[in-house]
């Protein structure tokens, strides 16, 4: 289906779908887009290794950015990827080797910390800002990296530090009443560095020259230190750093988590009185784990972005961070099937939908995001995935300990044309997949129970009915099949419902299963009544 750039305009104009909703939004302040290109900016603190968050927030934006794009007919955007990275080491994380000599570096700037990991890079955080780029790479993000520190250094930021301390009572305005009593003691916007232990010092200031960038402390040995703030001898306070950011770069884009709204207040405030504004955002939701408890690294309830990708697709976890962010979701393994199997439907439906569906679809979107990414390509006609992966699960653990790649396939034979990884790698990647969630999530709670009365007569039905069938039968006809002996009076099932959840619990061991016809149809007849005769053993 050809879509000329008008109607894409006019679609885009009017859509409902959450990227397109923060876009027009952006849009009513840039309609033209701006000189240098629009800025989308996501945050990143290099104390710590990227993970599921950073790529939410990446994606996020990245959607955001293709639907501005999209609405204003490719005005000229750019992403920057910024790393804190001049922020000072406040905690020694638990997962780094070295720890100890990292505890002789407390308070110092993550970019002037000797690297703990052993790498050729120079610092700590210069061995995690590479693994940001790493990561960001391995998505296939389009973006541009911006250090803190760079910025600090070179004097990029020291017009905006001016600005911060021409407007120091201001922004001690700002920011005192959102302090406790104790903290007000020590705070100040802008955190100069000690001359003699290199440490960000938590200390008031007193501003000398503003124009001149020269304030006055008292450093950590008692001495009374007077100092230029420029090229890199101090840092903002976060919230400070924050806006400061956003006017010397020219942020017209940044979206947040719930948990940060407060310092997105503040923030926007200060930006104000440094001359500029709050750019546009949206805040998000967090992920929760399995029991609605808030994700914590310390805790290790989350999933993490590995987790995911051993048992699910990257597009199944782009479709999942996609959906709703403004609610809050559940981040853990049970969530994958399902996130695989709507995203494969919403990827089916997206060739023969009109332009306003289309802009609604998450497929859309999610093939926008990383036109750069090698391999990437948008969903074309027939681009289905032929077995639902809940049904590739129930297969495999029907399979049980002796299910391997090969004897999978072997069994799609019954169901797929050409049944061979060549001709379907999307379905290839996604048995490995079912094969490891089996092993982890399945085979270790799957328990088949033994049929009551009433169950057996009904199975002894479906077996003899299946005994009558053609091999090739199909798998609506196969449904059919099983509905009809569900429907039958004479073994007091109150709903078809009941009737498939003792199918699922009898032959499946499982309280939830697959459309049955579908699973006979893979599984194969002779299969099939074979697991009827072992449940009926039990009777």
């Amino acid at each position: 289906m050809t879509i000329t750039q008008d109607a894409l305009i006019a679609a885009a104009q009017n859509s409902k779908a959450w990227p397109f909703q923060e876009a027009q939004r952006l849009a009513k302040r840039l309609p033209q887009g701006k000189d240098g290109g629009v800025l989308f900016e996501t945050g990143y603190g290099p104390s710590g290794l990227p993970h599921i968050g950073t790529f939410q927030e990446v994606l996020r934006t990245t959607l955001v950015r293709r639907a501005y794009e999209a609405l204003t007919g490719g005005a000229a955007t750019r992403l920057v990827a910024f790393s804190d990275d001049m922020d000072g080491l406040r905690k020694v994380p638990d997962n780094v080797p070295n720890r100890d000599m990292l505890a002789q570096h407390m308070g110092k700037p993550l970019s002037r910390i000797p690297n703990p990991f052993g790498t050729d890079y120079e610092s700590f955080a210069a061995h995690n800002n590479a693994m940001l780029r790493d990561f960001l790479d391995r998505f296939g993000f389009e973006y541009e990296f911006v250090s803190s520190s760079d910025c600090y250094n070179s004097g990029q930021f020291d017009d905006a530090l001016k600005g911060v301390l021409t407007n120091f009572g201001a922004i001690m305005d700002i920011m005192l009443p959102t302090l406790g009593e104790e903290r007000r003691q020590t705070y100040s916007p802008v955190m100069p560095i000690s001359p003699t232990t290199g440490a960000v010092l938590q200390v008031p200031i007193d501003v000398v020259d503003a124009a001149a960038g020269i304030i006055r402390f008292t450093d950590e040995n008692g001495a009374v230190v007077e100092q230029s703030a420029l090229g890199g001898m101090a840092k903002c306070q976060w919230k400070v750093d924050w806006a400061m950011r956003w006017v010397a770069l020219g942020v017209d884009y940044e979206m947040y988590g719930k948990d940060l709204t407060d310092s997105g207040i503040q923030s926007g405030k200060i930006a104000r009185v440094l001359g500029g504004h709050k750019p546009e955002g949206l805040i998000y939701e967090l992920f929760l784990d399995a029991k609605g408890e808030k994700i914590s690294k310390s805790k290790g309830n989350g999933l993490s972005i590995d987790d995911w990708l051993t048992y699910g697709s990257e597009e199944s976890l782009s479709y999942y961070i996609f959906a709703n962010p403004r609610s809050a979701k559940q981040l853990h393994a049970g969530v994958i099937p399902k996130a695989i199997d709507d995203y494969w439907q919403f990827r089916a439906a997206l060739p023969g939908q009109d332009i306003d569906k289309q802009l609604g679809n998450p497929v859309w979107h999610l093939a926008r995001a990383n036109q750069s990414h090698e391999g990437a390509e948008a969903p074309g006609a027939g681009d289905t995935l032929p077995v639902p992966f809940s049904l590739l699960l129930n297969l495999v653990g029907v399979l049980g300990a002796g299910a391997t790649r090969e004897a999978v396939w072997s069994y799609l034979g019954n169901y797929v044309e050409n049944a061979d990884p060549a001709a379907h790698p999307a379905l290839d990647v996604l048995v490995g997949k079912a094969l490891a969630y089996n092993r982890d999530f399945v085979a270790p709670m799957l328990a088949k129970r033994a049929p009551s009365g009433s169950e057996a007569a009904a199975l002894q039905a479906l077996d003899a009915a299946l005994a009558d069938a053609d091999p090739a039968t199909s798998a609506e006809d196969l449904q059919t099949i099983v509905y009809e002996i569900g429907k039958q009076e004479a073994f007091g099932f109150e709903s078809l419902r009941d009737w498939f959840k003792a199918l699922y619990e009898t032959l499946l061991g499982s309280e939830q299963g697959p459309r049955m016809g579908s699973f006979i149809a893979l599984y194969g007849i002779a299969p099939t009544r074979q697991l009827i005769a072992e449940a009926l053993a039990k009777a």
